[in-house]
Parts: structure tokens; C-alpha cells; sequence
């Protein structure tokens, strides 16, 4: 009888092992299924696409250019807050003009391709720019603002190239358009996370112009894709048909703009960024200001610090992906604009040094700062971009998400001219930043501002198409299926062929 015992205690322990290594197994393979799936559905080479251009050009590539250019205008150009507020600005006016880059990559190929050519120029972009300003050892500040223009430019273009294949497998498969933000969201995250948490070591050890050398490679890396890139062939491409392409593609988006179910939540999304001041220079400068009134934050410290924060951005988007994707777009919005209010009292507290009262240490306060702002930025944002894919029509789809996401980077813009235009007013300089916590105030009463225009947001099924039927239809069925089938050749068979 204790023989039999001891054997059914024995198995029911082997049974559980077993129970709880699959679970383990099987928490860990939910990823790798999940992409397996998106690979199925939509092919392998947009999945790789996305993680390239969104995990390293715009992830990798975006953290590190971000430290490197804020330690650039403070340390070697030297410029105030207010002024580095408004020079961050024009180098984000390549995303503006995005509309441009979409309606070149719909419309007109170049030796008969239509994506290759602009990942390379792209790439090329990037690359020369990037050397330009880490090799020259005193660039004057007009050059070094052409060259950050130039390098966000190449940015610009490899990322509406993408973007094109996002919206058009939205429309295609609409019950895939939150994963497929989602994929875009946790790579950028992912990307974002290793690179700040190496930016502030690189800037450390070779310098802010050091690490605009090393930003060559991912626009390397988007240049090599470029030449990888396999797409159909267009031998007989008409170029005189050009000129009407733009004219029916600017008809098309204009009669789609002025669709009430697309114009509504265009000025909702617009609004909502415009109106949430981007006052960030003046933090920056604030905590890495060498003084007592300060944290005084290193330059490794400020990596890891935004690293922390992009671990928020990426649990957001695992929040939404999970939790948040299949609630109607106007209730999610709500939540996510008043709490995107309610995060900035962060960093009041942070500014009149509340935390240190409660024994909380600035370290510890800002790295909770930074990751619940963007957490909750991730979470507001993702819906906005679901909405955007879903409000393309058919034929023009990279145009028109192209120019959806330029009246955001408008928004955007208008945020960073604004919020640098507050700190001038209330004067925050590089040494004084006694009102900071007046234009802290301000800018937190304006983020909950959007709550009273959420009527121009449609309450229905994410999960459903918004568009009326006619904008769904295009008579370029050939070309639209010519651009669905765009695959990435595989280094194998690329050397093989050699």
C-alpha cells in the first residue's frame, strides 16, 4: 500500500513538472506563434519590413538620435531651451511633407520599380548626412540643422514606404490592423528600449558627433534593404500617365477627406497633439543643469532613463494589444487623454521637489515619471493610428496614411513650436528655470482640453471597416495586387545566385 502511494505521489509531481514547463513553454512561444501568424497572413517579408525599418531605423536609430542631438545643441552648439524646442521642430518638417513621399512611392516607379529606388535614396540619405556631422569637427549651426533635416528626411521616406504596405494589409485584412499596429508598436519599443540604454553610454565615451557616426548603419541597413527588396518588375510603365496619376490621386484624397467620417477624427487627431504642449527641452535641460537646485543627471543615467521609459511605451502596447484593442476608439480615447493629463502632475512634483518631502528620490521619481508617460502616450496613441489605417482608401492607401500621419507630425510640430514659445515667454533659459513649473501647470491643464471634441471620434467596432463601400473599390486592381506581393529576398539566395 506505501509502494502505491509513494508511485501516485510520484506521478502526480511528474504530472505537474511536466503541467508547468509546458505553461512556461507556452508563454513563450505565444510570441513566436503571433508572428508566425502575421507571417502567414500577410507574408514574411512585411513582418521582416516592419522590424527593420520600425525596430532599427526608427527604434534603435531614434533613441540614439534623439540623446545625440539634445547633448548636441546643448553642449557643442549651445543653445537655449526655447531655441532647441524650435530647431527640433524643423528638423521634424520631412515628416511633414509626407503626403509627398506616399504619392511618389503609389505612383511613379523609378526603372520600373516602386519601392526599391526610395529605400535606397533613403538609405543614402542617412549615410551621407550622418558622416557629414560627425566628421566635421566645427559645423555651423545652419549646416548641422540641413544635415539633422537631411537624416530625418531619409527616416521619413524608408518609414512611408512601410507604411503603404501597413495600411493596405489593414484594408485587406481588417481584423489584423490592431496586430499589425501592434507589430509596429513592439518593434519601435523594442528598438527604442536597447537604444537609449546605449545612448547614454555612447555619448559618454566618443561624444554626441560620435554617435552620429554610428548612426550610419542603420541607415545603412536601410539602403541594403533597397537592394534586397524583390517586387514585380514594371518594364512598361507609361511615365507620360504621371501627371494625371497625381491629379486623379489628390482628386481621390480630397473627395476622401471630405467624407465627414474621415475629416471628423483628422481634426480630433490634430487637436488632441497640437494642443499637448511638448516642453521636453526644458526639462531636459533642467535635470542634467549642473547645479544644487537640480537631480544633475549624467549622461549615462539620462540613457537608462529613457530606456526605463521605453519599457513603458512597449508595456502599453502589449496592454493594448491584449486588453485594449477591441474597445470602441472614442471610450478608449477618453481614458487615455485624461490620464495622459493627469501623468504630467509627475512632473510638477518632480519640478518643485515635492518627491524629496515624501523621502522619494529623484531617480526613482523620474524613472517612474517617464515610464507611466510613455505608457499612457503609447496607449493614446495606438488607437489614433488603428483609426488611420482604417480611414485609407483603396489605390492611394500609402498616400493618404501618409498624409493622415502628417497632420499628426503637424500636430506634433505645432506642440514643439508651442511649448517653445512658452518657455520664452516665461523665460526658461539654460540657467534659469524658475517659471518651469508654471509651464508645467499650463501644459498639463491643455492635455485634458481634446476631452470636450471626442464627439468627432466614431464609436464603433475597431475591428470593422469605417469607410463607405465606394472608397474600397479602385480601378487600379492590377497595380494594388502588383503591390501586395512585395517580398525581401533572402541573403541565402542572394548569395547562391552569386
Amino acid at each position: 500500500m506505501m509502494t502505491e502511494e509513494n508511485l501516485e505521489e510520484a506521478s502526480g509531481d511528474t504530472v505537474e513538472e511536466h503541467e508547468s514547463k509546458r505553461g512556461f513553454c507556452g508563454c513563450c512561444c505565444i510570441p513566436i506563434h503571433w508572428f508566425k501568424m502575421l507571417a502567414t497572413e500577410m507574408h514574411w517579408s512585411f513582418v521582416l519590413g516592419v522590424v527593420v525599418v520600425y525596430g532599427i531605423s526608427q527604434g534603435l536609430g531614434g533613441a540614439l538620435n534623439r540623446v545625440g542631438t539634445e547633448y548636441y545643441m546643448k553642449d557643442v552648439q549651445k543653445v537655449q531651451p526655447s531655441e532647441a524646442q524650435v530647431y527640433e521642430g524643423i528638423t521634424s518638417i520631412p515628416w511633414l511633407v509626407k503626403p509627398l513621399w506616399g504619392l511618389l512611392t503609389d505612383v511613379l516607379p523609378i526603372f520600373g520599380y516602386r519601392r526599391r529606388p526610395y529605400f535606397i535614396f533613403a538609405g543614402f540619405l542617412g549615410v551621407i548626412s550622418m558622416l557629414l556631422l560627425s566628421l566635421h569637427e566645427k559645423l555651423h549651426l545652419v549646416l548641422a540643422l540641413m544635415s539633422l533635416t537631411a537624416g530625418s528626411a531619409g527616416v521619413a521616406i524608408a518609414d512611408v514606404t512601410i507604411d503603404a504596405c501597413v495600411a493596405q494589409n489593414s484594408i485587406n485584412h481588417p481584423s489584423l490592423a490592431a496586430d499589425m499596429q501592434s507589430l509596429c508598436a513592439l518593434s519601435s519599443s523594442i528598438g527604442a528600449l536597447v537604444g537609449f540604454f546605449m545612448s547614454g553610454i555612447f555619448v559618454h565615451l566618443i561624444g554626441p558627433k560620435g554617435v552620429f557616426g554610428l548612426l550610419t548603419i542603420p541607415a545603412g541597413l536601410v539602403f541594403l534593404i533597397g537592394i534586397l527588396l524583390d517586387e514585380p518588375y514594371m518594364p512598361n510603365f507609361d511615365y507620360r500617365q504621371v501627371n494625371q496619376r497625381f491629379i486623379d490621386a489628390g482628386k481621390a484624397m480630397w473627395t476622401t477627406l471630405k467624407c465627414p467620417d474621415v475629416w471628423r477624427p483628422c481634426l480630433y487627431m490634430y487637436i488632441s497633439i497640437a494642443v499637448s504642449l511638448d516642453i521636453h527641452e526644458g526639462m531636459f535641460y533642467w535635470y542634467t543643469q549642473d547645479s544644487k537646485d537640480g537631480p544633475s543627471f549624467s549622461q549615462e543615467t539620462v540613457g537608462f532613463i529613457f530606456s526605463i521609459g521605453s519599457v513603458g511605451s512597449l508595456l502599453g502596447a502589449i496592454l493594448y494589444q491584449n486588453v485594449l484593442k477591441d474597445y470602441p476608439f472614442r471610450d478608449l480615447l477618453f481614458w487615455t487623454q485624461l490620464l495622459f493629463g493627469l501623468s504630467g502632475m509627475l512632473d510638477l512634483i518632480l519640478v518643485l521637489r515635492l518627491n524629496l518631502k515624501f523621502g522619494i528620490s529623484d531617480y526613482f521619481f523620474i524613472v517612474i515619471d517617464e515610464c507611466v508617460f510613455q505608457m499612457i502616450g503609447r496607449l493614446k496613441w495606438m488607437p489614433l493610428l488603428v483609426l488611420s489605417a482604417k480611414l485609407c482608401p483603396l489605390g492611394i492607401e500609402g498616400t493618404f496614411f501618409a498624409l493622415l500621419m502628417s497632420i499628426d507630425n503637424f500636430g506634433l510640430l505645432s506642440a514643439t513650436w508651442g511649448g517653445g514659445f512658452l518657455l520664452h515667454v516665461l523665460k526658461v533659459t539654460r540657467t534659469n528655470f524658475d517659471s518651469l513649473w508654471l509651464v508645467i501647470l499650463i501644459r498639463n491643464l491643455l492635455r485634458v482640453s481634446p476631452l470636450c471634441l471626442l464627439y468627432l471620434v466614431p464609436r464603433g467596432d475597431p475591428n470593422s471597416s469605417f469607410l463607405p463601400a465606394e472608397f474600397l473599390e479602385t480601378k487600379e486592381g492590377t497595380e494594388t495586387q502588383a503591390t501586395e506581393n512585395i517580398e525581401l529576398v533572402s541573403l541565402i539566395n542572394d548569395v547562391d545566385g552569386k
